[in-house]
């Protein structure tokens, strides 16, 4: 006689490469505790200090002791962070040798402490170094597989719906004004008189979503989200993490590390995305207007 309960719980699948971990830890964060969150977040948000830090320092940044590091690796499969760690170094060894994006702004900060913060001249020297590392984390963080993947969405999709307010919302308007002047049905959910909601019905499995939304992220903009997902449309999204709430449901999800200089964040980066896409959608698909829109 078999007993109850007697079958064995399935063993924990690792991630095999540095895309699926990210993924899974986008997939379970809601289930993790709020140390293994701080790690979660740090792992995301730093790849290159997993690959190359001690656990003792990459704890210390998380704030955590190095054992919640390890307990975090065998949530997700590991036998220890090490096996986990050696997934972000073998994709540093794979490509270009470079800091990654927080080293890159720790460096810059160091630098600029030295200056004198009133004069206008080293303003605009903050805003544009500021956006120099920023601009060169996307050309190294955006995969071309994701652009291509992003690109057919577009062209497949029979009208293309975009979200994004305050901060978000010149990517969105830009998206939106740039499409239609390369003949694609572009509508710009822009909310007004709280009417989202109004404006986001119609959305169909045919249709794609754009959702622009950065910290801290906008309750409109995760609704439109969602109701992409129950309608059963496709989602491009523009955030800066994987557990922004756009990005749950994305089936292309764009981590941009736009500059930020002073308390002031910059758009450089999410900018120079959607002209890449629109631009890269008219020349795929011979249109006319590839050289872009007339002011």
């Amino acid at each position: 006689m078999k007993k109850a309960g007697g079958r064995k719980k399935p063993k924990q699948e690792m991630p095999r490469n540095v895309e699926s971990l990210r993924g899974e830890i986008a997939r379970r964060y809601e289930e993790l505790s709020p140390r293994l969150k701080q790690v979660a977040t740090y792992v995301l948000d730093n790849p290159n200090d997993i690959a190359i830090e001690t656990l003792s320092v990459i704890a210390g940044r998380c704030q955590v002791q190095p054992s919640t590091i390890v307990r975090f690796a065998k949530v997700l499969g590991y036998k220890g962070a090490s096996e986990m760690q050696r997934l972000f170094r073998d994709e540093i060894l794979s490509a270009a040798p470079s800091p990654s994006y927080s080293e890159r702004v720790r460096q810059y900060r160091e630098r600029s402490n030295a200056m004198d913060w009133l004069s206008s001249q080293n303003v605009m020297h903050d805003f544009t170094e500021s956006n120099i590392i920023a601009l060169e984390h996307l050309r190294e963080a955006v995969r071309k597989e994701d652009l291509d993947r992003a690109i057919d969405l577009m062209h497949g999709a029979h009208s293309v719906y975009i979200a994004g307010v305050r901060r978000a919302f010149p990517v969105a308007a830009y998206l939106a004004y740039s499409l239609s002047h390369v003949d694609k049905r572009a509508f710009l959910l822009d909310g007004v008189a709280g009417m989202t909601s109004e404006q986001s019905w119609m959305i169909g499995p045919k249709d794609l979503v754009i959702a622009v939304s950065f910290r801290p992220y906008a309750s409109d903009t995760a609704d439109v989200a969602d109701r992409a997902a129950a309608n059963g449309a496709p989602l491009i999204a523009f955030t800066d993490s994987r557990l922004s709430p756009v990005a749950r449901n994305a089936a292309v999800c764009f981590e941009i590390k736009d500059a930020e200089v002073r308390q002031f964040r910059s758009l450089t980066a999410s900018m120079c995305l959607a002209q890449t896409l629109v631009i890269s959608y008219a020349y795929k698909f011979g249109l006319d207007r590839a050289a872009g829109p007339k002011n």
